[in-house]
């Protein structure tokens, strides 16, 4: 016998102990809020005062957050984490929001105050879908392919 012990309970302890379960109807739900304010985005230059860089911009980029929390919120409805690389280019896009009353004439200083805080908004909520969903475990049900 081997005077060295054996512990095998160890091993499956310390998985148990990092298991970082995801609530999905809570980030479900910041999907969604990040996809309507996605869609405030769009609506605002229609809403105030804008020049036509203005438009442009906020339609644009605004489609794009409503499109791609639109997606994570599919996919968290199905049981599935949400993509990291499709929150955190989300995040690039609500800090572009929230800069780019600086760089562009918005036209309106309420334009430019609820773009920036869209933009805001959007950049901290993405980053912490992305940072939750990076550190949770792989849900049991899903797939090989992600």
């Amino acid at each position: 016998m081997s005077d060295t012990p054996t512990d095998t309970n160890r091993d499956s302890t310390r998985r148990a102990d990092h298991n970082n379960t995801l609530n999905t109807d809570m980030m479900q739900w910041l999907s969604a809020l990040v996809a309507i304010i996605g869609l405030y985005v769009v609506a605002s230059p229609f809403i105030f005062e804008a020049t036509d860089q203005a438009i442009w911009n906020d339609t644009l980029v605004g489609t794009g957050i409503f499109l791609l929390a639109g997606y994570n919120f599919v996919r968290l409805s199905r049981d599935r984490l949400a993509s990291v690389g499709v929150a955190s280019l989300a995040v690039l896009l609500g800090l572009w929001l929230l800069v780019s009353p600086a760089v562009i004439d918005m036209g309106s200083s309420t334009l430019a105050t609820g773009t920036a805080a869209s933009g805001l908004a959007v950049a901290v909520l993405s980053a912490y879908n992305a940072y939750a969903n990076n550190k949770a475990d792989a849900p049991d049900r899903v797939g090989a392919r992600a």
